[in-house]
Parts: structure tokens; sequence; C-alpha cells
């Protein structure tokens, strides 16, 4: 009975699981990508890894995979949040049915089984394929023994499933919790409302991963100048806990910058320019959804660049393989993985926060807003968004890059290449702004009547 709700749930609505459905197939993909990559140096002789001078495959797939992998997995946790998020209303009609808390946390993990299991078989495919890609340019640049390939075990494609279906099943029972525990009439009229305050634990668990971002920064701000390579590593690691730690005290944090940047906006248009803000100020949770993408894209993208920029400018002429033509490349590649995972996330998470506004679209055109009014206040809204989210991103990127900075030339100010993170600045506009215009656009269109009258769709 309940796997039938729940595979009904994702017929009826598949938009609403397409944003988890894209994040677990770059999840599978990447861990089988890195997964094949130790399999291949683990079935490699040992006298053909030593004939080839380098770190070797498990290194590489280790330092190049982990951030990856995480981000991922990031990725995954913020999608199906909001997934669950606008399940919010039908889980309390359920509760309101006589619905037991355990067939709700049964009925969602069925559905993030069923998910998981649909993503598996083309993640495995892309994730093979990438691997095989991957070697073959280590190859061609010296860093892999040009007969070794990729083999055919099914451990790599197993520990992705057995991953991702470990993490969806963690994120989808903290996010269950909540209307799973409340009574049936308080979940209903939960679902309709938004608190605005962010509870107790979620608020300490964002301090304690501040907390640990701090702590990583400090490590990457103490190792000497001949380990920058671990340097690096902790500051990539400090930028993700830190995001993590903006995503959990993502409502309090999006409102105060909402609102410090909503004051100009409303004196310069009074009317569009008030309702946009007092939507991103009232609806701070859907605004946190929407800026966690952005700032992951800004903080991970300005990380990388000035890092990779720092390492040139200040070790340049010197033997560290931070400076080397390969170092490079592979730093490149690394930041082009996660800029794709980040401008994923955040595509899906846009596209899904807007969708989900269609009753609220309807109810101001029946209240007399015409198509022109809803563009300009999505026009401010989608800036303001933009703009809290780089703030956000560039943030956690200062920190990371000062304390990689103060490990290579011993100065927190390090040598930023302005049109580099213009280009990220900007890319990161071009996403948000189009998809929410676009998105809003396409959601307000049709009769009024209808979407507050009908289903959510």
């Amino acid at each position: 009975m309940t796997a039938s709700i729940a595979l009904g749930q994702m017929r009826r609505r598949p938009a609403a699981f397409a944003g988890t459905a894209v994040a677990l197939f770059l999840a599978i993909a990447t861990v089988t990508l890195f997964g094949s990559l130790f399999a291949t140096d683990v079935a490699t002789p040992a006298a053909v890894r030593q004939a080839v001078a380098g770190p070797g495959l498990m290194v590489i797939a280790g330092a190049f995979g982990e951030i990856a992998v995480l981000i991922a997995f990031f990725v995954v946790v913020n999608a199906l949040g909001f997934t669950l998020r606008q399940q919010h209303r039908e889980l309390a009609l359920l509760r309101t049915i006589a619905a037991t808390p355990r067939q709700v946390r049964r009925l969602v993990r069925g559905q993030v089984v069923a998910t998981t299991l649909l993503m598996a078989a083309p993640g495995w495919a892309a994730g093979a394929a990438a691997a095989r890609g991957l070697l073959a340019e280590l190859q061609r640049r010296g860093m892999a023994a040009p007969g070794v390939r990729v083999p055919g075990t099914p451990a790599p494609m197993l520990v992705a499933l057995a991953a991702a279906l470990a993490v969806g099943l963690a994120a989808s029972a903290v996010a269950t919790r909540r209307i799973s525990r409340i009574a049936p009439a308080a979940a209903l009229t939960a679902s309709s409302t938004e608190h605005g305050r962010t509870g107790a634990p979620r608020l300490l668990a964002g301090i304690g991963a501040l907390a640990g971002g701090g702590l990583l920064l400090r490590l990457a701000a103490t190792r000497p100048v001949e380990q920058l390579d671990e340097a690096g590593q902790a500051a990539l690691f400090g930028s993700l806990v830190l995001l993590v730690a903006v995503a959990l005290t993502g409502p309090l944090a999006a409102r105060v910058l909402a609102a410090a940047l909503g004051a100009p906006v409303r004196a310069l248009a009074p009317g569009t320019g008030w309702l946009a803000d007092a939507n991103l100020r009232g609806y701070a949770r859907r605004l946190s959804s929407a800026v966690v993408p952005v700032a992951l894209l800004v903080g991970l993208a300005g990380t990388m660049a000035v890092m990779t920029h720092t390492a040139g400018q200040a070790a340049s002429g010197t033997a560290t393989s931070v400076t080397s033509d390969t170092d490079v490349w592979l730093r490149q590649a690394e930041l082009a993985l996660l800029v794709c995972f980040a401008a994923v996330s955040t595509v899906n998470t846009l596209v899904a926060v807007t969708a989900d506004r269609r009753r609220e679209f309807a109810l101001l055109r029946l209240l007399g807003a015409t198509r022109p009014q809803l563009l300009r206040m999505l026009t401010v809204e989608a800036v303001l968004t933009a703009a809290v989210g780089v703030l956000l991103g560039t943030a956690v990127a200062a920190a990371a890059s000062a304390a990689f900075s103060t490990a290579v030339t011993g100065s927190a100010m390090p040598p930023v290449p302005l049109a580099d993170c213009w280009r990220i600045v900007a890319g990161a506009a071009a996403l948000t702004i189009p998809c929410i215009l676009a998105t809003g656009l396409h959601t307000a269109r049709g009769p009024a009547t209808e979407p507050v009258s009908g289903d959510r769709g």
C-alpha cells in the first residue's frame, strides 16, 4: 500500500522529483568514476605502477575525488530536502486521514529508494565512461601506464549505489522527522505556513559547522610552504564545511542580508520593490533554498580560482607540484567538475522553488496584479536572490583564500584574479536571474483561478 502511494506521487508530480533524480545521478556517477580509478590502481601490478613517475592513480583519485564526492552528496541532501518540503502538504493530509508517523517515513523512504534505483544504471554508465576518459587523459600526460585499463569489476558501482542510498535515506529521515512527530492537525497547519525562526538544533548544528570550518581554515593557514597541497585540501574542506554552515543557518543569514539589500530597493521601487522584499524576508526558508546553491557555486569556484592563482604567483620557479602543468590541469578539471555540480544544483533548486509558487502568483493576479507587475516583482526578487547568494559565497571564498594565502605567502591578502572572479559572479547571475524569470513567467501563465482551486501540480 505504501509503495503504491509513493510511486503514485512520483508519477503524478515527476517535476517535483527531477532535482533529486539529477542530484542522485551525479552522486552515483561521481562515486563510480573515482571508485573505478581506485579499482584500476588496485588491479595494476606493482611493477607497472612503479614504472610511472608521479603520485599514482590512487593518490590522484583520492585528492581529486574526495571534495567532488562530498559536494555531490551535499547537492543530494539539498535537493532531497527541498523535494520533501514540496510534499509537506500531501504528507500532512495523509496524517489527517490516520496515516501513522511510521507509514509517512516508510512512504518517503520508498520514494528515495525508487528514485535512487531509477538513476543507478545511467549513473553507472556515465561514471564508467568518465573513468575511462580520465584514465586516458592521465596516460597521455604520463601519470598512468599506457597499458592500464579500467577493470570490469562491479564493486565501484555497488559502492556508489550503497552510498547514494545511505545518504538519501539519512537525509530523508532528518527531513521527515518534524512532520511525522507532530499531531495531524498541527502538521496540516504547518504545511501552509512558514516558520520564521531557525530551530535550536539546526542553529546549534550550524554553529558547530561554522566552528569546524574555522578549525580547518586555521589548519590550512598553519601548514608550512612545503605542504601546499595539504594546505589547499584543508582550505577546500574548510570552505565546504562553511557552506554547510550557511545551509544550516541559511534562513537567518538570508533574512538579514535580504533586509539590508532590500532597503534601497524599497526606496527606489515603492510598489514592486516593497512586495519583492516582503516576499523574500517573509519566506526565509524559501529564500535560503534558493541562495544556498548560488553560494555553493560562488564559494567553491571563487576559492579554487584564488587558490590556483595564489599558488602560481607565489611559487613560480620552484619545483613544487602546485606549479606543474599537470597539477594546474588537475585543479582546472576539479574546478570544472565542482562548478558543474554547483550549477546543476542552482538550476534545479531555482526552478523548483519558483515553480512551487503557482498558487501565490495566481492569488496576486486575482487581487489585480498584472503580468508586467509580476515580471517586475520577479526581476527584483531574482536580483536580490543572486546578490544574497553571491555575498554569502564571496564571504566563504574570502575566508578560505585568506587561509591558503597565509600558508603560501605569509599574508592573509591573496592576489585576486579579478577577471576570473567577475566571470564567476556574472555566471552566477546569469544562472539565477533568467532561471527565476523564465520559470516564474511559465508558472504564472494560464487562468488565475485554476491554480487556486486545483492541485498544485
